[in-house]
């Protein structure tokens, strides 16, 4: 082991668990990059020797072989999310650019917004009409498909620093030869 991801300062990341390793309960996420494959079958010492107490749960890892092909934009869903909307502003050509996605309904007014514009019963993107927005205080909000890049971009801290540390590692033993192994508990 060359390197423990507490170490990297990750904190309690539930979305980018549930996206790349199917731990969290991320809604919208039907289909996690590196999940539930168990420990490898052959871990190192210091991963055999710590993760494998009985409270430990999800194990599951990637190669950096398999981080370094990953489509962070594919959609990691066939449908909208429930809970999550796109939030879109104009850019400086004022059309309009995705700047981030949002938790809708935590999003103060949105829903009201969304049922004035498509009905009363209508609160959740998911439920919003195909091709539906909602404009709301000079942005506007459209259902998401999520992707990889949403929820644990590879180029942003704090995942930015897991998938460098990898890269580095794979210069000097290779891709297949480095792994990052995860499990909670």
């Amino acid at each position: 082991m060359a390197v423990d991801l507490l170490d990297l300062q990750l904190g309690r990341d539930y979305e980018a668990w549930g996206c790349l390793f199917n731990f969290g309960g991320t809604e919208g996420v039907d289909r996690s990059l590196f999940a539930d494959r168990g420990l490898p079958s052959d871990p190192s010492d210091p991963v055999r020797d710590t993760g494998g107490e009985d409270y430990q749960h999800s194990h599951t890892y990637a190669t950096w072989a398999e981080v370094a092909v990953v489509d962070w934009d594919a959609p990691l869903a066939d449908e909208p999310a429930y809970y999550w909307a796109g939030l879109w502003r104009p850019g400086d050509d004022g059309e309009l650019v995705q700047h981030d996605i949002v938790w809708a309904s935590a999003t103060p007014g949105l829903d009201e917004a969304a049922a004035e514009a498509f009905g009363e019963d209508v609160y959740s993107p998911v439920e919003w009409p195909q091709g539906g927005e909602v404009h709301l205080d000079g942005a506007v909000y459209r259902p998401v498909i999520l992707t990889a890049r949403m929820l644990a971009p590879p180029d942003q801290a704090p995942w930015s620093r897991v998938w460098n540390a990898m890269r580095d590692l794979a210069d000097k033993h290779g891709d297949d030869n480095v792994r990052l192994v995860v499990w909670f508990g």
